[in-house]
């Protein structure tokens, strides 16, 4: 049995991540402020309660909080830090928030995690980083360096702290997971598949950005938690970051086609303008975390569309 801490534990991804954990016999220490944006309060309290457990311990916490978070580290055999403030739009409205908790956030994480001795440190990051100006299919030795939003460049800051810092730690396998648009039960509710989900369910139109041919590149948050899993067993000592994506990427009218097969019924569709740092298309190359973490995504678009339908239907 090993004890991990996850930051964002209570999270979209936090949550699928810490039961995967309980569910092959490990300890879990979540550490999450209950923070209300983007991802409301209210849907972490429901998970925190969903994920009850013996060997769970949950520190209400700020991961900027140093003296907070220290005691939690001892005797972790590793990190994963999930914790962050997500979304593009958002970040606009306070940039300084965003840099705060997922720069230094980040930095305190990493901090506390080589003062404790941890074996592994896997940490989230996002397609984002990659902006418009960067080849797709977008690989990790892209140089990132033109964000379209403070979100993006606060996860790309955190990268490059990262980096920084595991030159102090050689040993420490440092790991930043880019994650590619990733959606599934107990998704945050404003975000697209979730949001398009509901209001066909509900017969209301789908708010469609710009004319459609935007591309994502979803990845089902299953698949997500193989590749954090594999990534802390496999990465290799020092700084890497790997891709985690499905590498097919969706156009969004073609999205909401196959959201109204899922559901069942018509989708009607509203078009408005595409919004401030939107790009235009995502798309992952995941040959490095093939071949170097034996990972591969396996759930396709219409079985992960089925579990959004299920959960979305339990939940209203």
């Amino acid at each position: 049995m090993r004890r991990w801490i996850v930051t964002g534990g209570v999270g979209f991804i936090g949550y699928h991540l810490t039961r995967a954990l309980l569910d092959r016999g490990d300890e879990v220490t979540v550490v999450d402020d209950f923070s209300d944006a983007p991802y409301p309060a209210a849907e972490k309290r429901r998970n925190a309660a969903d994920l009850a457990h013996a060997r769970l311990t949950i520190l209400e916490a700020d991961v900027t909080d140093a003296a907070r978070i220290a005691p939690a580290f001892d005797g972790a055999h590793g990190v994963f830090h999930l914790a962050a403030l997500a979304g593009v739009r958002p970040s606009f409205r306070d940039p300084a928030r965003y840099a705060r908790v997922n720069v230094e956030g980040t930095a305190t994480v990493l901090e506390q995690a080589t003062r404790a001795g941890v074996k592994r440190f896997v940490f989230a990051s996002s397609s984002s980083v990659y902006g418009n100006s960067t080849p797709l299919p977008a690989h990790e030795d892209a140089a990132a360096i033109d964000p379209e939003s403070p979100y993006a460049a606060s996860k790309r800051g955190a990268e490059l702290v990262a980096r920084a810092v595991s030159r102090r730690v050689p040993d420490l396998p440092v790991t930043a997971l880019r994650f590619f648009t990733v959606y599934g039960p107990r998704q945050r509710p404003e975000m697209a598949i979730t949001l398009f989900t509901r209001a066909c369910l509900e017969g209301r139109a789908i708010p469609l950005f710009g004319d459609g041919s935007m591309r994502r590149d979803f990845t089902h948050v299953d698949d997500i938690v193989r590749g954090v899993l594999a990534a802390a067993e496999r990465a290799p000592a020092g700084y890497r970051a790997y891709n985690i994506g499905s590498g097919a990427p969706v156009r969004l009218d073609a999205l909401v086609d196959a959201i109204a097969r899922a559901t069942g019924k018509p989708a009607k569709v509203e078009r408005d303008a595409v919004p401030l740092g939107d790009v235009e298309a995502t798309f992952a190359d995941v040959a490095r975390a093939k071949s170097e973490l034996g990972w591969a995504p396996e759930v396709d678009l219409v079985a992960g569309l089925k579990s959004v339908v299920a959960w979305v239907s339990s939940s209203r």
